[in-house]
C-alpha cells in the first residue's frame, strides 16, 4: 500500500493499465470467474467469536509487512495454468501472487 501511495502518478496510471489489460485477457479466455481490488488496510474489520461474543476490530486479521490488495478467482485446467495466468499478473512483478485452489462446497 505504501508504494503504491508514494508512486508517481504515471506508474499509479501504467499500473492500473496493466491490470485493465490482464483482467481482460482473463475474460477473453473464459478463465475470469471473479474478481476485485481491496481497498486499503485501515479500511479493514476483522470478527472473531469466542464463548459465543463477536469481537470486532479495526484493521486486518495479521500485522504483516504485505497486504492483500485484492483477489482474482479463476477457472483453470490445473494447478500449472493457474500459475502461468499469476505469472502474468501485473502484481507479480511488484509483490507476491498466491495460488491456492478452492474445495468446492457439495450439496
Amino acid at each position: 500500500e505504501a508504494g503504491m501511495a508514494a508512486a508517481p502518478a504515471d506508474a499509479v496510471t501504467q499500473m492500473s493499465s496493466a491490470y485493465v489489460s490482464y483482467t481482460e485477457a482473463l475474460k477473453k479466455s473464459g478463465a475470469w470467474l471473479a474478481g476485485d481490488r481491496l481497498k486499503p488496510t485501515q479500511s479493514a474489520t476483522s470478527v472473531r467469536v469466542a464463548d459465543g461474543k463477536t469481537n470486532v476490530l479495526d484493521g486486518p486479521y495479521a500485522d504483516t509487512k504485505e497486504q492483500l490488495g485484492g483477489f482474482y478467482m479463476i477457472e483453470a485446467e490445473d494447478v500449472d495454468a493457474a500459475i502461468a495466468w499469476a505469472a502474468r499478473c501485473p502484481g507479480a512483478s511488484t509483490g507476491t501472487v498466491e495460488v491456492r485452489p478452492i474445495w468446492e462446497l457439495t450439496m
